[in-house]
C-alpha cells in the first residue's frame, strides 16, 4: 500500500493545460455575469459550455440559479437534477434546490432540501436563515431555535472564517487556502483559523505540518473536539497509530456514539495490527449503519488482512448491493488477484464505468477491476484500453512529475560517496534487529517478507511508514516551489544525531512488533533513503526486492494503489522510475559494497531453498523449513499480494507483460537499457 513513501518533491504541479486554463476563465466569467445579475447572459453561454464539458459543477450551479432567477423553476429543477447525478454530495445545489421548492411554495420539499445542504455543509448562513423560517411556518418550533443559533454562531464568526468552511465543504482547497491565508496573517492566534489551515495542509497531504498546527491548537484548548478530531485524522496520515489511538480514545469517552469517531478508531485498529478487535467494530458499524457501502468495504479490507477471503468477498459484494455503482468494491474483489468475475459482473462492471455521470473515483476503480478482470479471460487488448484508461484518470488527480525525484537521486549520490560513508564509520545505533526489504512495489517483496516472518526469529510487520517520516521532518518534503533540505542535511547530521535517530526508530516501531529478535520493515521506498538507514542503524540487514523491469514496471500499472506511488499511473513515468531506481542501486553497491543483497524473483522461484539459505545466511540465521513453507504462515499480510503468498511457490506472474506487448513500446522506451539488458 505505501501510504507514506511519496516524497512531495514529487508534488510539484505539471505546466497548466491550456484547455484547462481557458475552461477556468470561462467559468470564472459566468460566474461574474451571475453576480451582476446578467442572467440571461449566463444561460446563454452555459449551454455551449455544458456541451463542451458535460457535468461540470459550476456551469451547472451557476445556470441552475439564472433559470431561478429569469423564474424559470422547472427548468432550474431540471438542471440540479443534472448537478445532482454528477455531483451528489455538492451542499449549494441543495441549498439551491431548497430556494426552488421555496418559490413553489412547497415547505416539506424546501426543509428537506435545506436540510440536506447544511448537513453537507454546516457554513451555509443562508440554508440556515431559510431553515429558520420554514420551520416556524410548519409548527417545528425547537428546530426553528436551533436553526436560529446556527444563524446567530456564523454571524459571530469573522466572514474569512465563515468562507473558507463553505470552500472547503465545496471542496475548494485552493479558493479556500487563498481566503485563509491573508486573514490569518492579520489575526495568526484564531484558533478555528489554524484548526482549518492544518485541514487545508491533511488534504494536500502535508500531515506533518497538520500535526504541528492542531498541537499548538489544542496547547490553548483541550476541549476543541473538532481540532482533535482532525489531529487523529493527521496522526492515522503519519502512521502515528498509537497516539492517534489515545486521541480518539478521549473524543469517544465525550462522545462515545460518534460514528465518524468509531469509524476512525476501528481503522486504527488495523493500523495496529489488532485486526480482531477491527473486526468486531466494524461489524456493529455495518449493522448500525447498512447503507454506507465504505464501512462494509473497510470489513472486508480487515477480514482479507486476516486472511478470511471468503467473508472479505461477501462484504465487498454487499457493498456493491448498498451501491450498485461502488467502483471500489469491485476493485477490492479485482485486488484479491485470485477472484474471477462472472459474465453478469463483468457487465455491470461495464455498465457503470460507461455512465456519464459516474463519479472520477467510481470510474477508474472500475477501469482497473475490469482491465484485471478481462487478463484473467485473457481478453488482453481490451484489457489493456481499460488499464490505460484507468491510470489515465488517476493520474488526472496527482501532480506527480519524475524530474524533482531524479534530481534528489542525483543530488544524494553526489553526497552519499565511498568517502563521506568511511569519515562516518561506527556512526548510528548498533541494533541488528531490522530487516529492510525494499525496491519498487510489485517486485517480490512481499514473499520476501512472507519467507522471512516464516523464521522463528524473525516478525513480520507492514511497510512502516517511520524512515520517510524523518525524512520528512529532516526537510525532505518540498512544497511547490520551495528548496528541500534532503539529501543536503545528510552532511550536516553529527553521530549523536545519526544514533538517536536509530534509537527513535527502534523504540517508534516497538507498535507493530511481539518481540522477536529481529523484525521486517518493508518500506518498498526506502531504496531512496539507504544512506540515511546506514548513518542511523549500520548493522541493519537491507534485502533489494528486485524483479524483471518489464513484469515489475507493467504490475505496477495494472495496480491501483491505496494512495502514494504516483509514479506508477503513466508507463513513462514508471520506466523512468525503474531507470532511476536501478541507478540508484547500483551506487549503493559501489559505495557501500556488500550492504545491500539482492534478491531476483525470478532466481526464488527457480530455486526456492538455495534462494532461503542465501538470504538467511546473509541475515545471520539458522536455516529452517518453515521458511521454505511460507504459504503455510497465517500472519497478516497488509499488501496487494495478501493472497498470493498464501499459496505455494508459483510462477503465475513470470512474463505477464508479453501478451501485452504491441501496447507496451512506451514503457520499453523509458526503461532504455535497462529493458534492452533484461530480453538479452
Amino acid at each position: 500500500m505505501d501510504t507514506a513513501s511519496s516524497d512531495a518533491t514529487e508534488a510539484l504541479p505539471p505546466a497548466a493545460d491550456a484547455g484547462q486554463l481557458i475552461l477556468e476563465r470561462e467559468v470564472r466569467q459566468l460566474q461574474e455575469a451571475l453576480a451582476q445579475s446578467r442572467f440571461d447572459e449566463v444561460v446563454a453561454n452555459a449551454h455551449p459550455l455544458l456541451a463542451a464539458h458535460p457535468g461540470q459543477r459550476d456551469v451547472l450551479y451557476c445556470l441552475a440559479v439564472a433559470q431561478r432567477m429569469q423564474q424559470r423553476i422547472p427548468e432550474a429543477l431540471a438542471t440540479l437534477a443534472t448537478l445532482q447525478a454528477y455531483h451528489p454530495r455538492y451542499p449549494r445545489l441543495f441549498q439551491e434546490r431548497g430556494h426552488c421548492q421555496v418559490f413553489l411554495r412547497d415547505a416539506p420539499q424546501a426543509v428537506a432540501a435545506f436540510e440536506r445542504a447544511t448537513q453537507l455543509n454546516p457554513a451555509l448562513p443562508a440554508s440556515w436563515n431559510m431553515l429558520q423560517t420554514l420551520y416556524r411556518m410548519v409548527g417545528r418550533l425547537d428546530d426553528a431555535v436551533a436553526a436560529g443559533q446556527h444563524v446567530t454562531k456564523l454571524a459571530s464568526l469573522p466572514v474569512e472564517i465563515v468562507t473558507t468552511r463553505s470552500l472547503l465543504a465545496d471542496g475548494n482547497l485552493a479558493a479556500a487556502e487563498a481566503v485563509l491565508r491573508p486573514f490569518l496573517a492579520t489575526q495568526p492566534d484564531n484558533l478555528e483559523g489554524l484548526r482549518l489551515l492544518a485541514t487545508i495542509s491533511r488534504d494536500n497531504q502535508y500531515a506533518n505540518d497538520s500535526e504541528k498546527l492542531l498541537d499548538a491548537v489544542l496547547q490553548q484548548a483541550p476541549e476543541y473536539h473538532a481540532a482533535r478530531y482532525e489531529l487523529a485524522l493527521s496522526l492515522v496520515d503519519l502512521h502515528k497509530y498509537r497516539r492517534a489511538r489515545d486521541e480518539i480514545e478521549t473524543l469517544l469517552l465525550v462522545d462515545p456514539r460518534n460514528p465518524a469517531y468509531r469509524v476512525t478508531a476501528a481503522s486504527i485498529r488495523v493500523g495496529l495490527g489488532e485486526l480482531e478487535a477491527a473486526v468486531s467494530r466494524f461489524e456493529a458499524l455495518v449493522l448500525e449503519f447498512p447503507e454506507d457501502p465504505a464501512i462494509t468495504q473497510s470489513l472486508g479490507h480487515a477480514l482479507k488482512t486476516l486472511g478470511r477471503q471468503q467473508p472479505a468477498i461477501d462484504a465487498y459484494h454487499r457493498a456493491n448491493v448498498v451501491h450498485p455503482g461502488f467502483g471500489e468494491a469491485y476493485w477490492s474483489l479485482a485486488n484479491l488477484k485470485t477472484y474471477r468475475f462472472t459474465d453478469e459482473e463483468l457487465v455491470r462492471m461495464r455498465h457503470h464505468e460507461a455512465l456519464p455521470t459516474v463519479q472520477l473515483v467510481d470510474r477508474y476503480h472500475l477501469c482497473f477491476a475490469l482491465g484485471k478482470g478481462l487478463e484473467d479471460r485473457g481478453e488482453y487488448a481490451e484489457s489493456f484500453v481499460y488499464y490505460e484508461r484507468g491510470n489515465a484518470l488517476k493520474k488526472s488527480e496527482s501532480h506527480y512529475r519524475p524530474e524533482p525525484h531524479e534530481s534528489t537521486a542525483r543530488r544524494q549520490k553526489k553526497i552519499c560517496t565511498a568517502a563521506f560513508f568511511a569519515e562516518r564509520q561506527g556512526w548510528g545505533c548498533a541494533s541488528s534487529a531490522p530487516i529492510f526489504v525494499l525496491g519498487l512495489p510489485r517486485a517480490g517483496s512481499t514473499l520476501l517478507e512472507q519467507i522471512l516472518a516464516s523464521h522463528s526469529a524473525v516478525e513480520g510487520t507492514m511497510e512502516l511508514a517511520e524512515v520517510p517520516r524523518l525524512v520528512g521532518s529532516l526537510g525532505g518534503k518540498d512544497r511547490p516551489g520551495e528548496h528541500s533540505y534532503y539529501p543536503q542535511i545528510l552532511a550536516e547530521l553529527s553521530a549523536a544525531q545519526c544514533r538517536q535517530f536509530g534509537e527513535d526508530y527502534l523504540r517508534d516501531t516497538l507498535d507493530y512488533r511481539q518481540g522477536a529478535p529481529f523484525f521486517i520493515d518493508k518500506m518498498p521506498n526506502n531504496f531512496r533513503h539507504i544512506g540515511l538507514i546506514h548513518l542511523m542503524l549500520p548493522n541493519a540487514k537491507i534485502i533489494d526486492a528486485r524483479r524483471h523491469p518489464m513484469d515489475c514496471c507493467f504490475s505496477n500499472f495494472k495496480q491501483l494503489f491505496a494512495s502514494g506511488q504516483q509514479f506508477t499511473y503513466s508507463l513513462d513515468d514508471i520506466g523512468r522510475y525503474y531507470r532511476t531506481y536501478a541507478d540508484f542501486m547500483e551506487h549503493w553497491d559501489q559505495v557501500l559494497p556488500g550492504r545491500v543483497l539482492r534478491v531476483q524473483h525470478e532466481d526464488v522461484l527457480a530455486d526456492l531453498e538455495g534462494s532461503v539459505r542465501r538470504i538467511l545466511d546473509y541475515c545471520g540465521l539458522p536455516f529452517e523449513q518453515s521458511c521454505i513453507e511460507f504459504h503455510k504462515n497465517t500472519r497478516r499480510v497488509h499488501t496487494a499480494s495478501s493472497e498470493q503468498v498464501r499459496r505455494p511457490i508459483n510462477r503465475d506472474g513470470v512474463d505477464q507483460w508479453k501478451p501485452y506487448e504491441p501496447w507496451l513500446d512506451p514503457l520499453k522506451a523509458a526503461l532504455g537499457p535497462h529493458f534492452s539488458h533484461a530480453t538479452e
